[in-house]
C-alpha cells in the first residue's frame, strides 16, 4: 500500500501570514487538529500548525494576560510564531510500511503529503492509519 491509499486530499491549510486566531477559529469550524500553513506568496508548503501547539500557546496567552485580553492577544501573535517547520515529509508514492517507522519512531500525529514542487497533495494523520487497521482487522 502507498500514502495515496489512505491520505486526506481535501486539506484544510493556513496562510503563513495567518494569524493564531485564524489558526484557533480554523481548527473549531472545520473540526480538524492539523494545519498545514503555505506561502501566501506562491502556495508552497512551509510547516504544520498542531493543534497541541496551538492550545499551549492559547493558554500562555490566557495565563499572562487573562481570559479578556485573549482574543484581541491571539490576532496579533503570527502563525510564524507557533509553525514546525522542521517535520518530515511524504511523497504520495511511498510505501505505508516505511511511513508507519517514522510515525511510531517520532510520535508524529500528522504527517504532510508534498509534492516535488513544495505544494500540499494531502495529509495523513494518525488516525488514517487506525482507520486502516480497524478495515484490514475487519476483512481478516
Amino acid at each position: 500500500m502507498k500514502v495515496r491509499d489512505i491520505m486526506s486530499s481535501q486539506v484544510v491549510c493556513l496562510s503563513d501570514q495567518a494569524s493564531l486566531k485564524d489558526a484557533h477559529l480554523l481548527m473549531q469550524s472545520r473540526g480538524v487538529r492539523h494545519l498545514p500553513v503555505i506561502s501566501e506568496e506562491d502556495g508552497s508548503f512551509v510547516g504544520i500548525v498542531t493543534h497541541k501547539k496551538m492550545v499551549a500557546s492559547v493558554i500562555s496567552l490566557l495565563n499572562k494576560y487573562g481570559t479578556g485580553a485573549l482574543e484581541r492577544k491571539e490576532r496579533f501573535v503570527p502563525i510564524s510564531d507557533i509553525v514546525e517547520t522542521e517535520i518530515q515529509q511524504l511523497n504520495s508514492d511511498q510505501a505505508l510500511c516505511d511511513v508507519v517507522d517514522l510515525f511510531i519512531g517520532n510520535k508524529h500525529g500528522c504527517l504532510p503529503v508534498v509534492n516535488e514542487n513544495k505544494k500540499v497533495e494531502g495529509i495523513v494523520t494518525s488516525s488514517d492509519f487506525i482507520k486502516l487497521c480497524a478495515k484490514l482487522l475487519k476483512d481478516a
